[in-house]
């Protein structure tokens, strides 16, 4: 459950930022080849706040898809695991999304 240690780090930065302000809301961005469970995060958000200036705000998740470009067939295409291989089956692959782990913004009073 390393989803606990993400969260923690994303309301460590948005409370140092927050500088003492009250935290409304707060979106990151999530990529699919990450590993984070969104449910998970959003319960970890709860624990976390707790006894903050985040507590009670909500956590919006952004997804993003994981995507590739093969270097072998010139073509994009989804990944929806960490298995990195194109379906023309070369595994001379960029990923080129789906990595993403940010806070894109945060409301504050």
């Amino acid at each position: 459950m390393h989803e606990l240690a993400i969260t923690q780090s994303v309301v460590d930065a948005v409370c140092e930022t927050a500088a003492g302000r009250t935290v409304h809301s707060v979106r990151v961005q999530v990529g699919a080849l990450t590993a984070v469970v969104a449910d998970s995060m959003q319960f970890c958000f709860e624990l976390v706040t707790e006894g903050t200036v985040a507590h009670g705000a909500r956590l919006d998740i952004d997804h993003t898809p994981g995507g590739a470009h093969c270097r072998e067939c010139g073509d994009d295409f989804v990944l929806s695991d960490l298995v990195l291989l194109c379906p023309c089956g070369s595994a001379d692959v960029e990923v080129t999304s789906g990595r993403e782990l940010r806070i894109l913004s945060m409301e504050v009073s």
